[in-house]
């Protein structure tokens, strides 16, 4: 199917519906939230009836994008009745909404959109360009098939999705379409520079901390090509971060000259350990996370394992290294 048929089924699930619940994928990241925020603000102008939902909190940072304060999280209880009218955005698959089925009417429609290429289109209908960097840039297109365009509010939300998911145009997902569309949202009213400082730059005491922690533990393969890291919950509390703080641990090992895959390992329970992939380009890491359940981008990529900390780090890197083999 074209992605202008895409893009038309998608306008069309929207026109011809009401009342909609707008969700994202459990611990969101910028582009989940500015995705939701972004549809929200489609639904709004169009006069629709909505609510958003996440199951874990708005990352604090993210707190100055449109309406997310509005965001309803499994904190705030079960709705009073289910949604029929469904937009799921960038959730890789069905599972990744976490908790939000329980706020969906029996029989309800789903539209899904995302760019993940492990996306198996759950969707009744299914809006997915696994070429595109983020799925904040698919909302800038669909909501350019309603004839609007986006205001400082909608400009400031898309951009965020985006350079967060590119790592502030670094990487290689930063296409021309992208450029051209970060240049039409800084002339709509985003602030590039502040957000870069915001989301690129500043950490917080936690995090740092958290960070000083994770690079005594820092190990590699004894060809140095894989690198990884590890934290735990005890972690996060005796150093004060967050979860969120967590984010961009995983380039610290990815970064080092001459290694292909970074690596790193969140135990959240004894037996339950959340891994986060990232590749030089070498190894294709969604294909990695997927015999593992998980899934994400070639070079990004995420998956959790039901086993205790040192075997899965074992499983994982076992897995990495058979893939290198592979591209032998």
């Amino acid at each position: 199917m074209t992605w202008e048929k895409q893009l038309a089924e998608a306008a069309a699930f929207i026109r011809e519906r009401d009342d909609f619940l707008v969700v994202s994928h459990v611990q969101p990241d910028g582009d989940a939230i500015s995705s939701t925020v972004a549809t929200a603000w489609l639904l709004d102008k169009l006069g629709k009836k909505y609510k958003m939902y996440n199951d874990g909190p708005v990352p604090s940072r993210l707190g100055y994008l449109w309406n997310s304060g509005a965001i309803a999280t499994a904190a705030s209880g079960k709705p009073q009745a289910g949604y029929r009218n469904v937009i799921l955005v960038d959730c890789a698959d069905f599972a990744r909404s976490g908790a939000a089925k329980e706020w969906f009417a029996e029989g309800a429609e789903l539209l899904n959109i995302d760019h993940h290429p492990t996306n198996d289109g759950f969707g009744s209908v299914n809006l997915l360009r696994s070429e595109a960097a983020a799925t904040a840039e698919i909302l800038y297109d669909l909501i350019g098939t309603f004839g609007l365009a986006p205001d400082k509010d909608a400009a400031t939300a898309i951009y965020t999705g985006l350079m967060t998911d590119t790592g502030g145009f670094r990487y290689s997902n930063t296409s021309p379409h992208v450029m051209d569309v970060a240049s039409r949202l800084l002339a709509a009213g985003a602030d590039g520079p502040s957000l870069a400082e915001l989301l690129l730059e500043r950490m917080t005491m936690g995090q740092m901390r958290m960070l000083q922690r994770a690079l005594a533990r820092l190990a590699f393969s004894d060809d140095q090509r894989i690198g990884w890291l590890w934290v735990t919950g005890d972690d996060l509390s005796e150093t004060g971060a967050s979860n969120e703080d967590l984010e961009g641990l995983v380039n610290y090992p990815r970064n080092i000259e001459g290694v292909e895959v970074g690596l790193l390992f969140k135990q959240t329970a004894p037996d339950s350990v959340k891994v986060s992939l990232r590749s030089a380009g070498l190894v294709n890491v969604a294909e990695v996370a997927q015999r593992f359940g998980g899934g994400g981008h070639v070079r990004a990529a995420g998956c959790r394992l039901s086993s205790p900390l040192e075997e899965a780090i074992g499983q994982v890197v076992g897995a990495i290294r058979e893939a290198m083999e592979e591209k032998r």
